[in-house]
C-alpha cells in the first residue's frame, strides 16, 4: 500500500530535499506541499493524505493550530500528523501532541530514520521514544491543558490489571515488541490490547494515550536526573 504524504514546510530547500527522498522511496507518494499552516489544512482536506509532515514553526497558522484542525477533521480520521522540529524537546511539540500529533522527529535525523518514522505513524502507531517521552512528560505534559479530558477512576474500572500494566508501559514509551517480550506474548496481541484500550477511552492514538495516562496520575511522572 502506498503511503500518501503531505509536506508542510516554509523552507524551499527542505521541501526539495524531502521531495527527492520521498520520490525515491517505493511505497511513498508526495501528494502536495504547503508553505504555511493554513495551506496545509486546506490541502489535507483536498488530498486526504495518510501522513502530514508538519514543520512545527510554519508561518501563518502555526504547526500546532494546523495539527489541531487536521486531527479534528471528521472527514479524515485516518490522517496522521508527524511533527518536524529543529529541537528534540520543545514546548510547542508538547502542544502539538496534545492537539493530536502522532509523534515528532528532529530534522537532523537520517533519511532511513525519517522514512521509518513515516511508516510508523502511517501504520497507526506513535513515534515516541522512551527518552523523548520521559522528557516531554516531565517538562511539558504532566500538567493538563485547559479543558483536556482525563482518564478517571471510573474510566479505568472496567480494565483488568493487565490492561493497566500495558498502559503504564505504553506511557513509558515502550514499543509493542518490548511489551510483548515482557509479557511473553506476541506483539500483535499487545497491539490489539492497546487499540482496544484506546477505543474504550476514546483517545485518537498512542500519543494521546501517553498524555492522558500521565495527566490522570495512572503513571507517576518522574523528572529525568538532568532536569
Amino acid at each position: 500500500m502506498t503511503i500518501r504524504v503531505l509536506l508542510a514546510d516554509d523552507q524551499a530547500l527542505v521541501r526539495a530535499a524531502l521531495r527527492i527522498l520521498l520520490d525515491s522511496c517505493d511505497g511513498m507518494e508526495l501528494v502536495a506541499e504547503a508553505t504555511c499552516g493554513g495551506e496545509a489544512v486546506a490541502l489535507a482536506r483536498v488530498h486526504r493524505p495518510d501522513v502530514v509532515m508538519m514543520d512545527i514553526r510554519v508561518p501563518g497558522t502555526d504547526g500546532v493550530a494546523a495539527t489541531s484542525e487536521i486531527c479534528a477533521d471528521p472527514g479524515a480520521p485516518g490522517t496522521r500528523v508527524l511533527i518536524l522540529t529543529t529541537r528534540e524537546i520543545d514546548a510547542r511539540v508538547a502542544e502539538a501532541l496534545r492537539a493530536g500529533a502522532s509523534g515528532f522527529l528532529d530534522k537532523d535525523v537520517t533519511a532511513d530514520v525519517l522514512l521509518d518514522g513515516i511508516r510508523t505513524v502511517a501504520s497507526g502507531d506513535s513515534l515516541l521514544s522512551p527518552l523523548a517521552t520521559r522528557a516531554l512528560i516531565s517538562r511539558f505534559l504532566a500538567v493538563p491543558a485547559p479543558d483536556s479530558p482525563l482518564i478517571t477512576s471510573g474510566d479505568l474500572a472496567a480494565f483488568t490489571d493487565r490492561d493497566r500494566e500495558v498502559v503504564t508501559w505504553v506511557a513509558e514509551g515502550r514499543s509493542n515488541a518490548e511489551i510483548a517480550e515482557r509479557l511473553d506474548v506476541s506483539a500483535v496481541s499487545v497491539r490489539t490490547q492497546v487499540r482496544r484500550v484506546m477505543t474504550e477511552l476514546g483517545v485518537r492514538d498512542r500519543a494521546q494515550l501517553v498524555v492522558l495516562a500521565h495527566q490522570s496520575g495512572l503513571v507517576r511522572t518522574q523528572a529525568p536526573a538532568n532536569c
